[in-house]
Order: C-alpha cells, then structure tokens, then sequence
C-alpha cells in the first residue's frame, strides 16, 4: 500500500471514529494519517474539526517522550489554530527531527513573519540546534520553510548571536552557503566565542572558503583549547583537502593532551590502517572499542575501514566455492532454520559485529547448527557462514587453545576447499578479531591452510581469508596479497603521517 492510500485509509477511519462519537481514536486515527502525508489537504480539514472542540481539541494529542510524529505535528497545527504557534513550533520541528523528508513545515501559518517575531529568539536557536544534529548535512528541501522563520526572526533580532548562528547551520544544510556565512560571521562578531567561530568555520568550509574555514576554526581553539572536539574539526578540514599531513598533526597535538579521547583514537587507528595497509591498526581498534563501550558518541570509522573488503565487510562477492562436505547429521528443524534466517546476510560492519549479530544462534545446540551446515536451507544467504558463527558461541567462556568450539571448527578444515571449510575458517578468523589469546594459533592455522592450497584453482578463497586474519606474518601476506593480486604497500620508516578522516559530531 502506497503512502496516499494509506493516508487515506486513516482518515477513512478517522471520520468513522468522528461519527460514532468516539474523538480519541478519531485522533489516533488522524495521527497516523499525517504520519503518512503531513501536508494532505483533507487531513487538515479533518484536524480543524477536531480543533472546533471545547479546548481546541488539544485534550486529543498529549505528547510524551515516545510520541510519535504525527501525534506531534496535529498538536503543533492545533497550538497555531488556538494563537500560539511558537508553542507549535518546537512540536513540529521535532517532527522534522523524526523524518526529516516529510513535509511537515509545508503548512501556511510556519511562513507568516508573526511566528519569527513572536517566538523567543534564544528559544528558536535551541530548536534549530536540536533540529540541526537530527538531519545532518545535506538536509532535504522540506527543512527549508524553517529557514524562513529564521528569516522573520532576525528580521527582528538582528543582533542575536546564537540566532544567528544556529540560523547558519540551518541555511548551510539546506544548501544556502552565502548566506549561512552572512549569518554566522555577523553572529562572531556581535559575541565572539568558540561556538560562534565554529559555526563560521563549518559555513565557510560548506562555501569551499578553506583559508577562512581554518582561521575560524583556529579562533575557536583560542577559546577553549581543552575542547578536543575542535582540533577534530580542523583536522577533518585538512584531511578532505588533501593536506593530510597538516590534518595529522592536529591529530597528535589532541592525543598529546588526552592519549584515551575516543575520536583520537579511532581516528588514528583509520589512518594508520589506510597509510600501510596493515590489517592490525583495525584490530586494535576493534580492541579498543571492546574495552571501551562508553564513548562519547558512534564512531564509523571500523565500519567505513571494512566497508566492501572481502570477509572485513562481507562474503566475497565471486561466485561460491562448491560443496564438497559430507556431514553425518539429520535435517535442520523449522526452528533451527527460522533462526538462521532472521540472522544470516552477505554482509556485516566489521568482523566483530558478524560475531554479535550471531549471538541468537546459542539458542541452537551445536548438533543443529551442524545439521545446518549439512542442510544449508536454499533460502539463507551465507547459510553455512553464519552456522559457523553460531558454533564459535558455544562455550565461549572456554580458553580458547583448549575450547570445544575450536575442535568443533578445526574438525570441518578437513577436506578440500568448499563452502563448509571456507566458513568454518572465516570463524576462526573472527575468533582472533574479538579474543587477542586466539590470534597467533589462527595465524598459524591460516598460513598452513593457505601454504596447503596454494597451488590448487580455488585457492584465491583462502588468500582473500588470509588477508583478514590478525597477526599473519608479512611473508604470508605477501603470499596471500600475491594471490589475489592485491598489492602489499610498505610501511613508511618513522611515524605515519597521514589521516583520513576524523568521526566527529556535526554541529
């Protein structure tokens, strides 16, 4: 069902509600409705109804934490028909803030100038603020009658500076550069302080100004040079204009003063791994980020390192080896095969996350998850890939050198090259990725493997699982890199001076 009929399907039910005298889930119904078309003429009319009420109807759609968007847009357009829109305001641009390419500012009383005049500036900054670090940059078209209540209010407020910047970081991500600097430079000079100078920074970096991007930027760390967060600014600036060793060095002055702030860390561990090749700076960093669950923010920076790297982000994309496995085990059940689809896919973030994604699969005892790799189910992508998984869970607590889920996925190396062996050595491979006493026995295990195969067709399989693996030696991964004809870069002598990009948040 297409959105409009869906819209319409809910106002249908809305007015049924209407008749029957029965306003609440006439209300529901009308939510859901604007949730599906917020600017539909007869969902409004039908709103308007509801605001004819004693109390304008506002009775109908409280708001909570977990109210949904529609819930709050029909609140938002009920405040503007009772003369308050700049209590509306806030409701609808969180609405936004949920689906930001809906067009839920589409409505006539957001673009009257009364709004930006009557709301209270600071207020409004707060919202557009808010609104900003919901929708990123770029932002869809439907944010933009937003930014004609900004117009409205510093019309008004001329001189307000947080209006004035907040206003910049709405303009620049609806594509308005100029005048996002015009804002947030009159903005830095009324109140110079860090925020101010980093909102001119980002609207001149959107603008492709770099030389004023960087002095503003700099002004911001006189400021406050404790907020780390900002040399990160900088140093994402240099690095996507190529100047990557000037980026670097913003870099080491903030892990100079904080060597465990996270944005530094997985920022370091990404370059490292970009400048040389070396599969062990994502290690490391999979390591801190086990040891270190409570970041400041979500880094991508692991993810975005894997992302379309054979078995870092995903099964290759060649075609399958074949089966060659016989496996002495009965028939999957239903709920050992339902089980396996709702967890297997072609591709994972990193390594360690195909581990956690395969966590459901301890509900399978190892007998079924062998059953499954006898019978892969037709229907299950990576069926034997994620069984494998699956049996790396079982007795996880185990040491590894002496675990039962080490014998159980050594135990299906025996034979030629097919999918079961392939599988089961990927998850040794993730084994070595989430527990550091594992990583010099996979090693070993991986070179033997790939010195066995390395003569034979479908060798490339277990080169391209040896590149993956932590802690090969550098003779193997020649070897390996050689067979599938990926170049090995040297390290560079002394200290890495590149970077690639540092994961910070937008302001």
């Amino acid at each position: 069902m297409d959105v409009r009929r869906a819209a319409d399907r809910a106002l249908e039910q809305a007015r049924s509600a209407l008749a029957r005298d029965e306003p609440e889930k006439a209300a529901d119904h009308l939510a859901g409705a604007l949730a599906h078309a917020p600017a539909l003429p007869e969902a409004h009319e039908l709103l308007s109804r509801l605001a004819a009420r004693p109390g304008g109807g506002l009775d109908l759609f409280q708001v909570g934490p977990h109210t949904s968007a529609g819930r709050l847009a029909a609140r938002a357009h009920l405040l503007a028909a009772a003369g308050r829109p700049e209590d509306g305001l806030p409701l609808l641009t969180a609405a936004s803030g949920h689906a930001p390419a809906a067009d839920w500012a589409g409505v006539p009383w957001v673009a009257e100038p009364a709004l930006g005049v009557r709301i209270e500036p600071g207020l409004l900054a707060q919202i557009l603020m808010r609104l900003c670090t919901r929708v990123g940059e770029p932002a869809p078209p439907t944010l933009r009658p937003y930014l004609t209540v900004v117009r409205h209010a510093i019309a008004a407020h001329p001189e307000h500076a947080m209006l004035l910047g907040a206003g910049s970081a709405l303009a620049r991500r609806v594509g308005e550069h100029e005048l996002a600097v015009d804002w947030a430079a009159r903005g830095a000079r009324v109140r110079p302080s860090k925020l101010g100078e980093i909102w001119l920074g980002y609207a001149y970096r959107s603008a492709g100004r770099l030389p004023e991007a960087l002095a503003a930027l700099r002004r911001a760390v006189a400021h406050d040079p404790d907020d780390l967060s900002v040399y990160a600014d900088i140093a994402g600036t240099l690095a996507d204009n190529g100047r990557l060793e000037d980026a670097l060095s913003w870099v080491e002055r903030a892990l100079e003063r904080d060597p465990d702030y996270d944005c530094a860390v997985h920022t370091a561990h990404r370059l490292r791994f970009r400048a040389d090749g070396d599969l062990m700076h994502l290690v490391r960093l999979a390591d801190y980020i086990r040891d270190h669950p409570d970041e400041s923010h979500e880094h991508t920076d692991l993810a975005d390192c894997c992302r379309d790297a054979s078995w870092l982000g995903g099964a290759p994309a060649a075609a399958p080896l074949p089966r060659g496995h016989a496996l002495s085990a009965g028939e999957p059940s239903a709920e050992a095969t339902r089980r396996l689809r709702q967890v297997a896919a072609l591709s994972w973030a990193h390594p360690p996350a195909a581990y956690d994604a395969a966590v459901p699969l301890i509900m399978l005892s190892p007998q079924e998850l062998t059953a499954l790799l006898a019978h892969p189910p037709a229907d299950v992508a990576a069926a034997e890939i994620w069984a494998c998984l699956g049996l790396l869970h079982h007795g996880a607590e185990e040491p590894w050198l002496d675990s039962a889920r080490r014998r159980r996925l050594l135990a299906l190396l025996d034979g030629g090259l097919d999918r079961v062996t392939e599988a089961a050595l990927f998850a040794m491979i993730v084994a070595a990725w989430i527990d550091p006493s594992a990583r010099d026995d996979v090693a070993a295990v991986v070179t033997a493997r790939l010195t066995e195969v390395a003569s034979r067709p479908a060798a490339r399989s277990v080169a391209e699982l040896a590149l993956a693996t932590p802690g090969l030696d550098r003779s193997t991964r020649q070897l390996a890199a050689a067979m599938t004809r990926v170049p090995v870069v040297p390290r560079p002598r002394g200290r890495n001076r590149l970077l690639l990009r540092w994961s910070f948040k937008q302001r």
